[in-house]
């Protein structure tokens, strides 16, 4: 393979683009900064002198895409159509999430890289008075769309099972399982939304539900969506239709990502709003078998 980035002479040059096509592209990176206890929780509760930790860091992560082309030498400047960053809290830390799009002649990875990078560093500066062991780890491309080289997706174990959940009827909370069995081309055994159709599974992240207490809504836990898998650790909506997961024994391929809502539904009338019409997904079941607490997520060609 050539690198672009070097001339005839062997000297570093900005690659010409004038000849590529116009598409519409983006870039999804992620990163974690790992820090003690007591340092989450004083973020959680808006208690660091500095300010408003996550909201000057996610300022700083959209201006880092801003600006990319500034700090790394042979980046273009591009015209940049969106940019959003998001947080979601780990045991240790913190999960940041880069979401980087344009339409333009070349991508917006070291857009979105750089944009958690900068996000990372920014807690890092508000929280190191009390914090000095904070850990920056784990920066990388999760998924980029658009351009001649096509779709990419990391592929590797990226996230796990925290809950298996099932009811025998539609439009009601789901009670959680130790496991479940997935029937190929049906779905969980005995749950009400199996069937010979394209939304045989449901998947929630937990990272999704807890965006929902940091809103207000309380008492929530796995299943209270209607999922028949809680997730953590991955962004399942942020996969391309079509995409293909293994989790536990099964084989699960992406067929739909989120829905209308029902009204007057028992969630609805618990939880009093919804995150599944946005970040829920639907699956599948390609090779049945176990699914079980603990298992993990990965994705395969």
């Amino acid at each position: 393979m050539d690198l672009t980035h070097f001339n005839d002479r062997g000297r570093a040059q900005m690659v010409e683009v004038g000849d590529k096509e116009v598409t519409k592209r983006t870039a999804i990176a992620q990163g974690k900064i790992i820090m003690k206890p007591q340092t989450l929780e004083r973020i959680k509760e808006g208690n660091i002198k500095t300010g408003d930790v996550l909201a000057v860091a996610q300022i700083a992560g959209i201006m880092g895409a801003k600006k990319t082309s500034d700090i790394i030498p042979m980046c273009h400047n591009i015209f940049l159509t969106g940019a959003d960053i998001d947080f979601n809290y780990l045991d240790n830390g913190i999960l940041v999430e880069a979401t980087v799009k344009t339409e333009g002649k070349t991508g917006v990875e070291m857009e979105a890289l750089t944009a958690v990078s900068i996000t990372c560093l920014t807690i890092y500066d508000m929280c190191k008075a009390i914090d000095k062991d904070m850990e920056i780890k784990d920066i990388r491309l999760m998924k980029k769309t658009g351009g001649k080289s096509g779709d990419y997706v990391r592929k590797e174990a990226v996230g796990k099972v925290i809950s298996v959940n099932i009811s025998d009827k539609k439009g009601v909370i789901k009670k959680p399982i130790k496991e479940g069995l997935f029937i190929e081309n049906f779905g969980l055994k005995d749950d009400a939304h199996g069937g010979n159709w394209h939304r045989q599974v449901s998947l929630l992240g937990i990272e999704s539900i807890n965006k929902m207490e940091e809103m207000g809504v309380d008492n929530l836990s796995p299943g209270v969506f209607a999922e028949n898998i809680t997730t953590e650790g991955i962004d399942l909506y942020s996969f391309p239709i079509g995409t293909r997961f293994k989790i536990g024994e099964t084989i699960q391929e992406l067929t739909q990502i989120g829905k209308k809502c029902h009204t007057g539904c028992e969630i609805s009338r618990k939880v009093g709003k919804c995150i599944m019409p946005t970040e829920g997904i639907f699956t599948k079941v390609i090779k049945g078998g176990i699914v079980r607490e603990g298992d993990l997520i990965e994705l395969i060609d």
